[in-house]
This record gives C-alpha cells, structure tokens and sequence, in this order.
C-alpha cells in the first residue's frame, strides 16, 4: 500500500524551513522523501517541483502577492505567506497544475494553520485569477536591475553586479539560466567503468543518457527520463560505477591533471567528491590525503570510496589552515584548494543560495580563501601545481584572490592548463564556466605552479 504523501503542504513546510533556519534544501528534502520512499513517484516528483520552483520563484511569487492583497503585505505572517508562495507557483508557473486543487488545497493549509484567514487566502487567489494579465513587473529596458530582482527572482545586489560585469542583457541570460532546472549530470568511476559501458547499463535501468559535452567522463540524463526516480536510487551510483556530478565540476580535476604514482592534497575534500575522481585519474596509484574539518563528510567520503574500488585516499580530520606545515612541508607534488565559496555559481541546482549569501559573507570567504592558498602553497614541492577551485561568479573571491597571491608569493606564477576546451579558458589562463554560456555551473580555477 502507497504511502500518502501530501505534496502541497509538505512543500509549503519545506520552503518555511529553507527561510526561517536558512537551511540547504537538497538535505531536507532528501530526509522527508527517504522517510516516505513508498510514496507514489508522481506524488515525489510533484513535491520536488514544488519545493524548488517555489524557493527558486521567490521574488516573483512575492512581487504577485504584494500587488494581489489589498492590505499591508509587511504585516503578513510568514506561513500565511509560504501557503500563497506555493499557491501562486502552480497558478502562474506550471501548466499542468489544475486551478481548484492549488487554490483549494492553500485555503485548507490555511484553515488548519492560520484560523480565520482561509478567508484572505481565498480572495487573494481569486482575485489573480480574476485579473492574471493584471500584474505588472518593472520593464527591463527601463528598470533593469528591477526586472531581473523581481521577476526573475534574483536579489538586487547580484544582479547590479552582473548588469555591472556583463552587460544587462547577458544578465538576463544568466538569470534565466539560473531558473532552469539543470540536467542530471554523472560521472563515470572509471575504475569501473568506461562511459560507453555505463550509458548502457543505464539504458537497460529504463534511462537514457548522452556523452556529456566538456567532461570525457560525464553523461547527462536524458531531461524528463528520471521518472521521478532519485538519483541515490539509480542502482549504479549505489554500486559506485556512478557520481553524481556537474560537469564543471568534473574538470577541476583534469585540470590538476594528476599522474599515477603521485602524492596528492585535498585540502578541503568534503564528502570526498572529487578525492574519488583525482584517485580514478591515477589509476589508484599513488596517494591522495583528503582533509576535512568535517568528521560527517569524511566518514561519508569513505563510504563513497569504498563503493568505488578507490584505495588511495587517506582521511584526516583537521581545520585546513591548522595542518602543521612541518609534517607536510614541500610534501606533495599536486594541491587541490577547492576553496569553500559563496556557492552562487550553483543556483541552478541550489536556488537557496541567492537568498542566503549575501555581499558581507563574500568578503569574509575572500579573506579566508586567500589563508587557504597561502597555507597550501608551503606543503607544495618546488616545480608542483597547485589548483585553486570555487564554484562561486564573484570577482572577489576568484581572480582578486589569486593575484593577491601571486603578488605575495613570487615563487608561484599561473600554469597553462591542459587542454579542455578553448572557450573555458580566458585570456588570463583562468578556467571559467557559466550557466548561459556552456550549460554547467559557475565554476572558476587557476592553475599555480611553484617554480622554485
């Protein structure tokens, strides 16, 4: 027997935590959806699309309902607000949505939470419905910075940033992009596998999946070929054949480019995500020291290699900037700093990000970036490479940090990368990436090598 779950209100929960504990979304949902596994796949979908669209929407959804009451919309409470966030996603973003169920299931969420103001619900949904056209957003050509913060749903210190940077119509692109939900992207273990051999097995679970366009070892899920079916539940990433992974993503590896036999620091290895990749790389050769200040992430790093055959990495729980230099001193022939970051050139997949970072904690990760590099730089041997990785736009916390380095460290200039594709690297020799331009995450990387 099925397992009831109730999409609409379960998403209108979600999105009330993401705001109120300004929690990451993914883990949330993750835990609500392992704890109701027998629940239908439509049921499951349903709810992701909810979730997402609505956290990803937020500003337009906003802007529809300041200028859809007729009170004072400061004065309403922020579940009462949740419940017409997701009312308002499926009336005017979803096509397949049918109009009684989203308005009747928003006055019931409101009469069982907020007593008495089933009422407000009720009309405020009624009167879109009765004026939909009637909502105006500012024009582009006239208020820029305004049309991309509301009706594109990003916040307005980003997008004076990218107006500023790129121009307001690549802006535009960018936030468009921004929006769409992404592909699932995997990466072949290829200590298992080889991609041909995995789109096959793939294909013979019921799914579909393409050579992926930059990364030799990626395959992109065909879009609409999930099924509902989440990723942890695709049977050969369980069997460690599969990571799931962006492409951007995928090449900061190959972009350190290591070879079998070396010894190798990731320095701020997380869950092990790319540790497992640079071992793959090496043929299982070598060794690979994969630091972590996270005793969960660390252990969840293990577990993945081991499910992936990598023998390679040795697991150490410490701060990064507390390894003591005279352990490790001039100890490894290649370094991966993939520094933590604002995270803003993942919004695809984590739309949260633009609602929680902000322009105080970018100058706060800068600083801690450039200790990250500075640190790594004495356990690199002399002639090594080191590779300084974020997934983040910022200019601040991608090339101002690396030419601060340099300007510090002569010993270091920038490295010519492998080659993986002209059009991701600049005419400083900087790796960059971007959602409207080549389909994957904001990612950057500068390649140092350490010439004495």
């Amino acid at each position: 027997m099925a397992v009831v779950l109730e999409p609409r209100r379960v998403a209108v929960e979600l999105a009330g935590r993401v705001e109120s504990e300004s929690s990451f979304l993914e883990p949330l949902l993750a835990d609500r959806l392992g704890r109701l596994s027998a629940a239908r796949d439509e049921d499951r979908g349903l709810l992701t699309e909810l979730v997402y669209g609505t956290i990803r929407h937020r500003n337009r959804l906003d802007w529809i309902i300041d200028h859809t009451y007729r009170g004072d919309p400061s004065s309403m409470e922020p579940g009462l607000r949740n419940i017409l966030r997701v009312a308002f996603y499926q009336l005017s973003c979803m096509d397949r949505v049918p109009t009684y169920a989203a308005v009747n299931e928003a006055v019931k969420q409101a009469k069982e939470s907020f007593p008495g103001r089933e009422g407000l619900v009720n009309a405020i949904l009624r009167n879109f419905l009765r004026k939909k056209n009637g909502v105006s957003f500012p024009e582009f050509r006239t208020d820029p910075v305004g049309h991309l913060t509301w009706y594109h749903s990003h916040p307005p210190w980003i997008v004076e940033r990218w107006i500023d940077r790129f121009g307001a119509e690549e802006a535009r692109e960018l936030c468009v992009a921004n929006n769409m939900p992404p592909s699932l992207v995997l990466r072949v273990n290829r200590l298992k596998a080889s991609p041909g051999d995995a789109a096959q097995a793939l294909s013979r679970q019921g799914l579909r999946a393409a050579e992926a366009c930059w990364s030799p070892d990626g395959l992109v899920l065909e879009r609409g070929e999930r099924g509902g079916l989440p990723a942890r539940r695709i049977k050969f990433v369980e069997e460690g054949f599969l990571q799931v992974q962006d492409e951007a993503s995928q090449l900061v590896s190959h972009l350190l480019d290591p070879r079998p036999g070396e010894r190798l620091l990731d320095i701020c290895s997380g869950a092990g995500i790319k540790a497992t990749h640079l071992a793959a790389l090496m043929g299982n050769r070598g060794v690979v020291v994969a630091v972590d200040r996270n005793r969960r992430k660390l252990e969840l790093g293990r577990i993945r290699a081991e499910a992936m055959g990598v023998s390679i990495i040795e697991h150490i729980h410490a701060d990064a900037l507390e390894i003591p230099l005279d352990e490790f001193r001039e100890g490894f022939d290649r370094i991966l700093v993939d520094a933590p970051c604002s995270g803003l050139g993942t919004i695809r997949r984590r739309p949260e990000i633009k609602w929680l970072a902000g322009e105080d904690k970018v100058a706060e990760l800068a600083l801690l970036q450039g200790e990250l590099l500075r640190h790594s730089a004495g356990m690199l041997k002399p002639g090594g490479i080191m590779l300084y990785a974020t997934c983040t736009t910022t200019v601040e916390e991608n090339e101002l940090v690396v030419r601060e380095f340099l300007k510090k460290n002569p010993s270091f200039r920038i490295g010519e990368p492998p080659f993986i594709g002209d059009e991701l690297i600049d005419e400083e020799g900087f790796f960059r990436t971007f959602p409207h331009r080549h389909g994957t995450d904001g990612f950057f990387a500068a390649l140092l090598v350490k010439v004495s």
